[in-house]
């Protein structure tokens, strides 16, 4: 990851505070943000360690326990904390641990490790004193998340443009036109005027020479985020997934677009109205976690109410790694849910996780009905790239409607 200097660190902060939801001072600490603003590195780590035990379905740490796992049985203790905190809380790579696990000596430091890190989170109040994760760790671990999605988003140069030409019955308008009383003089093309009137041997502007820019309008867009937290989404997929809507709300909230979040299993476990409260959003996805099974039926009624009645593109954006598998008939019932979104005026893609051949057949009716796009993420990593690239594409397609 390309670590930014402190003062590009601040601009981009300025952009997310140019938002109508900022993430203002009074959401988070003033010291949190600036430590991650500095890239201090124990900081860091403290807010990934956050991150991963939320994305893992873990409450809290109790370093005898933990220990306990560690010696017991390690492939389990590995498969339930994952790499990523293991090596976090003890200082050591997955691999290392498992090499040296029986040797007496190397257990005792293990077990130190574990206690003083323990010890130095309770201190630093990202646990409390009975070792659950607390309200200055979930803050801590959205301002890490947001950074480290934004330095990706610089580094990869990911976007595209929605600036969108006002359409005419005779087609594209053209750039410049000639000025009228009614028009806005900060529309005046000013480069061009002054080329007209010399074309013309004029020694001074006149009123036939004056030329303006058209204006141009941005497609007004309500995307609905909807990720799958089904148990199997555990680890790194819903880890990536909540990257990809951080992306996703940091992009369409430039663009002045809003972006709505609804977090399914085998109901609605969190919803969110499209809203240009960055600050808001963020602290949603931080908190999605991993359990049950999947249903979209529910899912995608919850989106119907959650849209605005006002004149926008509505967009419904879900992520899955599976079927739906609850209810009589489960993909019938889907399909049926998505018909009535698409009346609604209502469009569905799908970016579907490592779908078997039968998933993707029925992501492709998905969106089919909904007349969507339909991803396949065979890339963990990639995901925010096909979440973006989605959310553009309603861009074009909104040009022409």
């Amino acid at each position: 990851m390309v670590i930014f200097s402190l003062i590009e660190e601040n601009k981009k902060l300025e952009k997310a505070e140019e938002l109508e939801g900022k993430l203002a001072p009074s959401e988070t600490s003033d010291k949190l943000m600036r430590s991650v603003l500095e890239a201090d590195k124990k900081t860091i780590d403290d807010g990934k360690i956050t991150e991963e035990a939320v994305n893992r379905g873990i409450g809290g740490f109790a370093p005898d326990l933990m220990f306990e796992n560690l010696v017991k049985n390690y492939a389990m203790a590995k498969k339930l904390y994952g790499e990523k905190i293991l090596r976090l809380i003890t200082g050591y790579s997955g691999d290392f641990i498992e090499k040296n696990i029986r040797i007496p000596e190397f257990k005792k430091e293990l077990k130190q490790q574990i206690e003083n890190k323990i010890k130095d989170l309770k201190k630093k109040e990202i646990l409390s004193q009975t070792g659950k994760l607390t309200e200055k760790a979930i803050q801590l671990a959205s301002l890490v998340l947001y950074k480290e999605e934004l330095d990706k988003l610089m580094t990869r140069n990911y976007g595209g443009e929605k600036t969108i030409k006002e359409i005419s019955h005779y087609g594209e308008k053209k750039d410049i036109k000639n000025w009228k009383k009614s028009d806005r003089y900060k529309n005046l093309a000013i480069k061009h005027s002054i080329r007209r009137a010399i074309r013309r041997g004029h020694s001074e502007l006149i009123s036939e020479d004056l030329a303006t820019w058209e204006r141009e309008r941005k497609g007004k867009i309500s995307i609905i985020y909807a990720i799958d937290s089904s148990a199997s989404m555990k680890g790194e997929k819903i880890e990536m997934s909540k990257r990809a809507g951080v992306a996703l709300a940091f992009q369409a909230l430039q663009e002045k677009d809003k972006v709505g979040l609804l977090v399914f299993g085998k109901d609605v476990k969190e919803s969110l109205n499209p809203t240009d409260n960055f600050g808001e959003l963020l602290d949603k996805i931080i908190c999605v976690k991993t359990e049950e099974q999947t249903q979209f039926g529910p899912m995608i009624k919850k989106a119907v109410e959650l849209f605005p009645s006002e004149d926008r593109t509505k967009h419904l954006m879900i992520l899955s790694d599976a079927l739906p598998t609850m209810g009589d008939k489960p993909e019938e019932e889907t399909l049926k849910a998505i018909s009535q979104a698409r009346a609604e005026g209502i469009t569905v893609s799908l970016i579907g996780i490592k779908l078997d051949q039968k998933g993707s057949e029925f992501g492709k009716k998905i969106v089919e009905i909904g007349e969507g796009k339909f991803y396949h993420v065979s890339k963990i990593d990639e995901m925010d790239r096909l979440v973006l690239e989605d959310y553009y594409s309603l861009v074009q397609r909104r040009a022409y409607c």
